[in-house]
């Protein structure tokens, strides 16, 4: 099984005539059954992109068009910065059941207004500011490699993209693969949060032990910790490996991500750290120790 998309999930790209677009098309195109439909430009409506690969995709003028035509329920967007607001904003109003924002740099007072369409739609979205999610041997959304990925037990989530590689290469190299990844990106203002996916992958019979990567900066891990304790006082409870990054970052100071910043005394690494451990969360000491220490907690 996997967690929001598979193998039938139908895909639009907003933005698929830049650069950066029709690279990682191209890219999603060679991943195994990725069904990428169509494309939109306001400006290129009715023509079509081609890939290196010789394959050709329908450019429609609107994500509403595209989606009545092609039956999609997923898009990917690429847009600039400047531009990607809007861009959720027009596949929330088409009913995209799930929209994922690659884009870094989305003004925060943007996605602020972005989150209130957002909550009072049926969409949900990934990002922005993320490398998307995949489901391996069926789909891939984004710009996470697909060649480390191999189809098995752990779901992985987290807010850095790199660490997100970094735990699914580990669990392929120990044999364990993965049902599904989600990078949730590291933006303050974003749509989906660690508790949401956590609720997936429990709800996953597939899914048999979850790794998790946050970072300094805001208190979702805390948050996600609680949802962790109260879930297994309802009796859902699977092997979680956790781990925080931004450990040495000097208050004030943002580590990456917009999101990675400790301020006002708050969202530090060792309050992370004590809430992941009094859920139960087995934490490891590095994320080069991601995998043997999901290998151990199994054992």
């Amino acid at each position: 099984m996997s967690i929001l998309i598979n193998s039938d999930t139908k895909i639009i790209v907003q933005g698929l005539t830049g650069k950066t677009g029709t690279f990682h098309t191209e890219q999603a195109l060679a991943y195994h059954g990725t069904q990428m439909v169509a494309g939109t430009h306001p400006k290129k409506g009715g023509t079509d992109w081609t890939a290196a690969s010789g394959q050709a995709l329908p450019i429609f003028a609107s994500v509403a068009e595209a989606k009545d035509v092609t039956g999609a329920s997923a898009s990917v967007i690429y847009v600039p910065p400047a531009g990607a607001a809007a861009a959720i904003e027009e596949a929330i109003d088409a009913g995209i059941e799930l929209i994922t924002c690659i884009t870094e740099g989305v003004p925060v007072m943007d996605m602020v207004r972005v989150k209130e369409k957002l909550d009072a739609s049926n969409s949900r979205l990934i990002g922005p500011n993320c490398p998307g999610l995949m489901t391996p041997d069926q789909c891939k959304i984004g710009i996470m490699p697909g060649s480390i990925f191999k189809n098995g037990s752990v779901g992985v989530l987290s807010r850095s993209g790199t660490l997100t590689y970094e735990a699914v290469y580990q669990t392929t190299v120990a044999g364990l693969g993965q049902t599904s990844a989600v990078g949730i990106g590291g933006d303050p203002v974003k749509g989906t949060e660690f508790i949401d996916i956590l609720e997936l992958y429990l709800a996953d019979e597939a899914t048999k032990s979850i790794i998790m990567i946050g970072e300094i900066g805001g208190s979702a891990e805390e948050e996600a910790a609680q949802f962790l304790i109260d879930e297994a006082k309802k009796g859902r409870k699977k092997p979680v490996v956790g781990f925080i990054a931004g450990r040495t970052a000097p208050p004030g100071r943002t580590m990456g991500h917009a999101g990675a910043v400790i301020s006002g005394g708050k969202g530090g690494a060792e309050d992370k750290i004590e809430a992941m451990k009094a859920a139960g969360i087995s934490v490891s000491p590095s994320p080069a120790k991601l995998g043997e220490t999901l290998v151990e907690l199994l054992k």
